[in-house]
């Protein structure tokens, strides 16, 4: 009896889809967070939270919360990449582009992942992943067209926003592929991603003092009900739940769940944002959609 592949168990597939539908979902309450806080300061609170459920969930789990030097410097650096760099460039994003379009450009994860783990891991890339991938962004690219043409005077935002994203997804996509190192499987995943978190949420907090002040909140329940959403749900439970992922399929593969990503967001975008399709969104989002989909189906796209 042939043994299915890896990513398609229930053991993969459950947490797969726990993650997009929580991921999916962000995008809306991250643009929410924008406005009064400098965005900074927003990061920090959020891994704040984040960092402390997760090394309590360790301490309940009995998890040893020691790292060696060698541990402390691949926190660090996780820290940076995943918990400062990255979200800090998403937070920004949205100052320039709708929730939804941030979401279909961070959707093209799958490209630099697949790049980095052939670079860094020794992963081969499947030729239906790289004609998946040039559709994808043909895609992405009469998205920006549609935006442009929506407002031409504000055709510099789009392309500001879209850079900025751009920034973001190469910094997740450096995480991504630190997930997948002997190094990260030498220890604990949990105490390892709070370490990490709370270490992010210190450089956040560094860089947030430097650039925007002293810390500030918006007194406002929507507010803090949106960093314990992004802090516990979006943060603590879905990096777990996709760092596990990775661990097992590889970050090429992990990174597909970007494909359902957009469809809510730019959904939830339409509702909350009043975002306004036309037909060359439509095509540029079925594009970009469809090009990630035809590297799904790869039979071997990273191997």
């Amino acid at each position: 009896m042939v043994e299915p592949p890896r990513s398609t168990r229930l053991a993969i597939l459950i947490p797969f889809f726990v993650v997009t539908l929580i991921w999916g979902s962000t995008w809306i309450v991250i643009r929410d967070q924008i406005g009064q806080v400098p965005p900074s300061w927003s990061v920090t609170y959020r891994f704040a939270v984040a960092g402390l459920v997760m090394l309590g969930w360790a301490l309940a789990k009995r998890q040893p919360l020691r790292l060696d030097a060698r541990g402390w410097r691949f926190a660090a650096l996780l820290g940076l990449m995943q918990f400062v760099l990255n979200f800090n460039f998403v937070y920004r994003a949205e100052f320039y582009v709708t929730s939804g379009l941030v979401a279909v450009v961070f959707a093209l994860l799958l490209v630099p992942n697949a790049i980095l783990g052939r670079i860094f891991l020794g992963q081969q890339l499947g030729r239906q992943l790289l004609v998946g991938s040039a559709i994808a962004m043909a895609g992405v690219a009469l998205l920006f067209i549609h935006e442009a043409r929506q407002d031409p005077s504000a055709t510099g935002n789009v392309l500001t926003g879209v850079a900025i994203t751009f920034a973001g997804v190469l910094s997740a996509s450096v995480a991504n592929v630190m997930q997948a190192t002997k190094t990260s499987r030498a220890y604990p995943m949990v105490p390892m991603l709070g370490t990490a978190m709370l270490l992010g949420a210190g450089m956040n907090a560094l860089w947030a003092f430097v650039t925007a002040g002293s810390p500030t909140v918006e007194w406002r329940l929507g507010y803090f009900a949106g960093i314990a959403y992004l802090g516990i749900f979006a943060s603590a439970l879905a990096f777990t739940l996709y760092f596990g992922v990775i661990r097992v399929i590889g970050p090429a593969k992990a990174a597909y769940s970007s494909v359902l990503v957009p469809v809510i967001a730019m959904l939830l975008s339409t509702l909350f944002e009043g975002y306004r399709w036309s037909a060359l969104a439509a095509a540029g989002a079925l594009l970009a959609l469809a090009g990630l989909v035809v590297a799904l189906r790869a039979r071997r796209p990273n191997r």
